[in-house]
């Protein structure tokens, strides 16, 4: 699959608006979709038992999305072959007290991953440039410059050996809708639903415009964004799993080599 379709390209426009949510460029189907995540999945946990082996880079991905965009679903899907020693999710929420107290990338840096370590951030510091906006929490003027540092500090990560892949799971209003009611109607799944949602997915088009400001400012060569199609969760699955074993494969972990000659040492 060829993933630059996907892509926001540096110093272009998102397009959020021409981005069909439910197009599925270059699936065969469902079940062709699977059998080809499955396949996916076996090679990106080679390549992260490689990387965790080397400890010499690290890799972040970033997902953002609407309310029941998919994030938890990339995560399940996507990361479940993954080694829980090498794997790390971190959720952001709304800013405590302490961290609110700090510079919005605070809580940010000191979540980034580690060498060896694929850390995954259900929502980021994209927070910070559209919720704020979109409440009007901060001025134009404020989130310009969150751009300029968002930027910096993901060119920082990078030279410093973490590669940063941002993935926006795109989903339409109309989908939205049908995965609120499923919520609503589940009561396995009902505690996932709060009427806030309501309130935000009143702002729907602040939000895009919002999206598309940001995923346009931010999207560089070093930190690429990504818009998925998410309508359908098993294209979704496939297409992020496409993107990681792409960028996994660019970095080329490779195992250490070891000074022990195994002929000359007895085990008894």
């Amino acid at each position: 699959m060829n993933t630059s379709k996907f892509r926001v390209e540096p110093g272009k426009k998102a397009g959020l608006a021409d981005r069909d949510p439910g197009a599925t460029p270059g699936a065969a189907g469902k079940d062709a979709a699977n059998r080809a995540l499955a396949k996916n999945l076996e090679r990106l946990a080679e390549l992260q038992f490689a990387l965790y082996a080397e400890q010499r880079q690290s890799l972040l991905v970033v997902l953002q999305a609407m309310d029941t965009g998919g994030k938890d679903g990339v995560i399940r899907h996507v990361f479940t072959g993954f080694n829980p020693q090498g794997l790390r999710v971190v959720a952001f929420k709304v800013p405590t007290a302490e961290e609110a107290s700090h510079d919005f990338l605070w809580r940010i840096h000191r979540a980034a991953p580690a060498r060896g370590e694929i850390v995954v951030f259900n929502r980021s510091h994209y927070e910070d440039v559209v919720v704020v906006r979109v409440k009007r929490l901060v001025d134009e003027a404020t989130c310009s410059r969150r751009y300029d540092r968002i930027n910096q500090f993901e060119e920082q990560l990078a030279e410093a050996g973490t590669r940063v892949v941002k993935l926006f799971l795109n989903i339409d209003r109309d989908e939205q809708k049908e995965r609120l009611q499923a919520r609503l109607d589940d009561p396995d799944r009902r505690w996932k639903f709060a009427l806030g949602d309501l309130e935000e997915r009143k702002r729907w088009p602040k939000y895009m415009e919002a999206y598309d400001d940001a995923l346009a400012r931010c999207s560089t060569r070093t930190a690429p964004w990504y818009v998925i199609p998410a309508n359908k969760k098993w294209y979704r699955n496939l297409v992020a799993s496409e993107i990681l074993l792409e960028h996994l494969e660019a970095m080329k972990p490779a195992f250490p080599k070891s000074s022990l000659d195994p002929k000359k040492i007895r085990i008894v």
